[in-house]
């Protein structure tokens, strides 16, 4: 089960105004569950998007991608679970093409306006057929209050939902945001398998948009890992309707940083519990490493200690074999690191310094940490002021059956 994480219920994820969602149960790969979504904007929104930098990124990446750096303005979303559209050449690029097109032309709209999004078995071919004709129903149940059930309807091998609703003032108007996400394995940064879509009703510019998405990306889901795989098809997309009746709000105005920390909050939750989420997880852990030369360092030993299968494994068994946790730091690619100046705790337990174990660490100590289901390591290496917090989970036994069964 997932680490302290529950599917949202319907009343708390909020309406935007200028988004209508609706969704189809198009047998795409299984009978009987929710696997297409249309996700509608107003005209006019500002919409940005960051994604996968894997190098066999999936056709409908490559879509929006080229959909996005047009001037049409993006009206429509199209997602389908159950087949990637990965690893399928310019036979996917044609057929995410296709359901494109189908629905530009249901929604008379240009099919460049239409962002497609595909999730699921990488080197299938898209059941495209199966998409469009999954279509007329989604467009029937459009509304903005479709949010929990837009968040099934891209669902993988998740095992709840997730969604997230946040409310603020800007220039005495109420803006809201709601963001929904998927993913459970080939979890890792650049950026995770997953899909994230975050809406606002705030009206703010394009270039304030691009700005903020790369900020939330950073503190987010580019600070998640389940199992070190980078996927084919991770997107980000944020949207603005502009019809909360703000000013336009620009990186330059007094409501920006308040409006970009919102998203942000939005955008780490949703990561957060992707990661809760995690396949077969059954501990959530949060690594903190401070006092590096800069940020780059930091991320060598977070991300050494979040990859280790042996420290993964521990944590799942509720071993406090620690001297894993040094021997990752210790391979972690800092050539000129002071092993001796460094220190490891485990909570607010000192485990390690002066080069190895404290004098005052116990093993009882880091048994009962372990048993914990949300779990802090921290490490600090006393050369600098940088620091990253990243966040992870246990491999447990679930995790091999998951992915053994993946595609049955």
């Amino acid at each position: 089960m997932p680490v302290k994480l529950s599917a949202p219920k319907a009343e708390t994820l909020l309406p935007v105004k200028g988004v209508q969602l609706g969704y189809a149960e198009a047998y795409v790969r299984k009978p009987n569950r929710k696997d297409v979504l249309v996700m509608t904007l107003a005209e006019h929104s500002a919409v940005a998007g960051v994604f996968t930098q894997n190098r066999f990124c999936a056709a409908p990446v490559t879509l929006c991608k080229s959909h996005l750096s047009q001037s049409e303005g993006i009206r429509a979303l199209l997602v389908n679970t159950g087949c990637a559209n990965a690893g399928t050449g310019e036979d996917g690029l044609q057929r995410a093409q296709q359901s494109c097109q189908a629905l530009a032309g249901l929604l008379n709209l240009k099919a460049s306006q239409v962002l497609p999004f595909s999730t699921g078995v990488i080197l299938e071919p898209l059941p495209v057929d199966k998409v469009i004709a999954g279509l007329p129903a989604a467009i029937s149940n459009l509304k903005e209050d479709n949010w929990l059930n837009a968040a099934e309807a891209i669902m993988t091998t998740d095992i709840v939902a997730k969604g997230t609703s946040r409310q603020l003032t800007i220039d005495g108007k109420t803006v809201t945001i709601t963001g929904i996400s998927k993913g459970s394995g080939m979890i890792h940064p650049n950026m995770a398998t997953m899909l994230g879509y975050i809406a606002t009703d705030a009206a703010i510019s394009q270039p304030a948009l691009e700005s903020i998405i790369q900020y939330a990306v950073n503190k987010s889901f580019n600070c998640i890992t389940v199992d070190g795989d980078t996927s084919t098809n991770d997107s980000l997309i944020m949207m603005a309707t502009h019809l909360a009746g703000n000013a336009e709000i620009t990186a330059q105005s007094a409501d920006f940083i308040a409006l970009r920390d919102a998203l942000t909050d939005v955008a780490i939750e949703l990561a957060q519990a992707i990661v809760r989420d995690g396949e077969g997880a059954t501990k959530f852990m949060t690594v903190k490493v401070e006092g590096g030369k800069d940020e780059a360092e930091c991320r060598k030993v977070a991300y050494a200690i979040a990859h280790s299968p042996l420290i993964k494994t521990a944590f799942f068994a509720s071993d406090p074999n620690l001297g894993r946790i040094l021997a990752a730091i210790g391979y972690a690619g800092i050539d000129d690191l002071d092993v001796n100046n460094m220190e490891l705790y485990l909570g607010d337990v000192l485990v390690a310094e002066k080069g190895g174990r404290a004098t005052s660490y116990e093993e009882a100590q880091g048994a009962a940490i372990m048993k914990e289901s949300d779990i802090l390591v921290r490490v600090v290496l006393n050369r600098g002021q940088a620091d990253v917090t990243i966040w992870t989970c246990d491999f447990s036994y679930d995790y091999v059956k998951i992915n053994a069964d993946y595609r049955s």
